[in-house]
């Protein structure tokens, strides 16, 4: 089956500035991609070469097999409509003239507007809901009613695919939500192809089916969403830490910023802390670490307990397992490796049973090996000593070896700058 859209190895430049290298990908039919990226990333560049507005240095596009570049505009303007970053307009059109002129690649010389066109722009104004504007100026109108106006002129083209630069970034809350749902609908009940570039990285992740993540000019991941918006990716594309946490409303996720860049240059280079934790006990703890710069990890941890759940939606490197099931030697073995690359070892007031006491062992091997163990809570753990003994002893051992007992988690940020050097 040949892609609706299809780009191979597209590369474009201004002058000697590379803008665009290696670019390839390819969207099926009732596709709906959102392209991000940082600024400077190239991302309306490539829109703008998918249009033709711009041709490229290297490399092609295709439109149903064919190449973009070998179609007329007036052809072209009939499978894609385009909806621009900058909406400025210059003359004093009504609104509905500014949407009528969407019709005219489907006119012939002339000709002036039929019923059926006029039948078309109003449906596509009152999907804008622009309909009410239509004997107002163009000229006269706000920013965010324009671009309503100006996605309706781009649906009047009656487009097989839309292309939309930041269609978003003029219009208030609600007005955005209005816009992505009806771009959702034309995608799904249409069947038109959506590319659109967007900033906002939490609306690309809930109403995206496919997203192109920019960076340094190439396309640095691309995929469903949930592969893409990484809090990995997010960290080396964007410089930011994020938390992505599951939406229950929507099915989706929602991607919270927690951390700067200058944060995440000090994470690079400060203290490694490796948690030994599990039930929920290390999670608001991850993310004040992360928050302020550390580099953490943690492990061994259950697949799908709720300090899993955390790390791995704040990417932090976690060793896991699964439930139920024991921790096997080769666990065990990727455990030791992160262990021997931390400088603190935090073991968090958790339960110990035959199946998870080998973490507890790991930290006392780390501790006699001259790491800093904290212990979080009391000395005594009798209480949570499922192992008939097993757990106390090598808890007394870590006692005797070193390890510092800090009786709540809040206790550690203090402790922790100190060997950091703060």
């Amino acid at each position: 089956m040949v892609p609706h859209l299809s780009v191979n190895e597209l590369a474009f430049s201004y002058g000697n500035n590379p803008i665009l290298k290696e670019i390839t990908f390819q969207v099926e039919q009732g596709g709906f991609v959102v392209i991000v990226g940082p600024n400077g990333s190239g991302k309306s560049t490539l829109l703008k070469n998918l249009s033709a507005v711009l041709t490229p240095a290297s490399g092609q596009v295709f439109l149903d097999g064919e190449a973009l570049y070998k179609v007329t505009p007036k052809e072209l303007a009939k499978k894609l409509a385009v909806v621009p970053q900058e909406t400025a307009v210059q003359f004093p059109f009504t609104v509905m003239e500014a949407v009528l002129m969407g019709r005219m690649p489907h006119q012939k010389r002339f000709q002036g507007d039929t019923a059926e066109d006029l039948a078309i722009v109003k449906q596509a104004m009152e999907r804008t809901n622009t309909w009410h504007l239509r004997e107002r100026s163009i000229t006269e109108i706000s920013g965010g009613e324009r671009q309503r106006v100006i996605v309706a002129r781009a649906l009047a083209q009656e487009p097989q695919v839309l292309l939309l630069d930041e269609p978003t970034a003029h219009l208030d809350l609600q007005h955005q939500m209005e816009l992505l749902h009806l771009l959702q609908d034309i995608n799904e009940n249409s069947k038109v192809t959506v590319l659109a570039v967007l900033h906002d990285l939490n609306l690309a992740a809930q109403f995206s089916k496919y997203v192109i993540l920019l960076y340094d000019s190439r396309i640095y991941a691309a995929g469903p969403p949930e592969e893409v918006l990484t809090a990995q990716n997010i960290r080396e594309v964007y410089g930011m830490e994020v938390v992505v946490t599951p939406n229950e409303l929507t099915g989706r996720f929602n991607i919270i910023p927690v951390a700067l860049r200058d944060q995440v240059s000090m994470r690079k280079e400060g203290l490694h802390v490796h948690l030994i934790c599990g039930g929920g006990t290390a999670s608001f703890l991850m993310e004040q670490l992360v928050q302020q710069g550390y580099r953490v990890s943690c492990g061994v941890l259950n697949i799908g307990d709720s300090d899993w759940t955390k790390a791995k939606s704040l990417g932090i490197e976690v060793v896991e397992e699964i439930p139920f099931a024991g921790i096997k030697e080769e666990t065990y073995r990727l455990n030791r490796q992160l262990l021997d690359k931390a400088r603190v070892v935090v073991v968090l007031p958790i339960p110990f049973g035959h199946g998870n006491v080998g973490n507890l062992g790991q930290a006392l091997e780390a501790c006699r090996r001259g790491q800093t163990v904290l212990l979080v809570g009391e000395e005594d753990i009798r209480g949570r000593d499922f192992t008939g003994g097993e757990a106390v002893a090598l808890y007394d051992e870590l006692l005797r070896s070193g390890a510092v007992v800090i009786k709540q988690a809040a206790q550690l940020f203090p402790y922790l700058k100190g060997l950091a050097g703060d």
